[in-house]
């Protein structure tokens, strides 16, 4: 595995920053540890699904970096179970599957972005700083916002009592709508919420998924709640109607 590991004198930025690392190849998981604490952050290491349950519940971590292929309990399962045990730091899936599906499968089950092996532990760092910019605080068991719904842990939604039939994109969009109601979000804040960094922030794939979220959130329901902000970008308002 090619991981690129900076020795520094530290990060001062980072020294408050608490990771855990769920790595069940021992080698692997101590050169990441000892990467990131050269590197200014607190590391602590878990070698199985079950122990970083136990672990995540007992410390508030500010990341969680999460190998898939763990014994016993993947880690796709364990991402799960910390989500509906009330688990809400940010997590960053590891794997060596670069399927399509299995990185909607991470996403699915409530990681915040994923990174395939081999990978420069370089980007390792920099997603890890996206992350700790993100809302870290804890998250509802069900958002509500006027007659819209969303579990986050179940990843379903309703308006009223109708299921919306949502892709994995747009759920996460209306996610970040719905943690912020009321709020004029940039396309840039909808695109650090919603997406990982490897979107050039000129993209219009902002516009477009707001576009498809209307399609399905308002149009049917004969609603108007994702407004458009002239020169700044969109909000989501609780019962605006048409």
């Amino acid at each position: 595995m090619r991981v690129l590991i900076r020795l520094s004198s530290g990060a001062g930025d980072n020294e408050a920053m608490r990771v855990l690392v769920v790595e069940d190849e021992a080698k692997l998981a101590e050169l990441l540890a000892r990467g990131l604490r050269e590197e200014g952050y607190a590391a602590d290491v878990s070698g199985s699904g079950e122990d970083a349950l136990w672990m995540a519940k007992a410390t508030a971590y500010d990341a969680i970096v999460l190998d898939v292929m763990l014994p016993g309990m993947d880690g796709f399962a364990a991402c799960r179970k910390l989500r509906e045990n009330g688990v809400w730091a940010p997590v960053l899936i590891l794997t060596a599957r670069d399927d399509v599906d299995d990185r909607i499968t991470g996403l699915d089950t409530g990681a915040d972005d994923y990174l395939v092996k081999p990978f420069a532990f370089a980007e390792l760092l920099a997603r890890l700083r996206a992350l700790s910019r993100r809302a870290a605080t804890e998250r509802p068991a069900e958002l509500n916002v006027g007659d819209l719904r969303l579990d986050p842990a179940l990843h379903r939604a309703w308006r009223g009592e109708t299921e919306l039939d949502l892709s994995a994109k747009e759920f996460a969009l209306l996610e970040v709508f719905m943690r912020r109601p009321g709020q004029a979000l940039s396309r840039g804040q909808l695109l650090e919420g919603a997406w990982d960094m490897t979107f050039e922030r000129r993209s219009n794939i902002v516009d477009v998924y707001v576009r498809y979220l209307r399609e399905k959130i308002d149009r049917p329901f004969g609603r108007r709640s994702l407004e458009t902000v002239r020169q700044v970008g969109y909000r989501l308002s609780g019962d605006a109607k048409t």
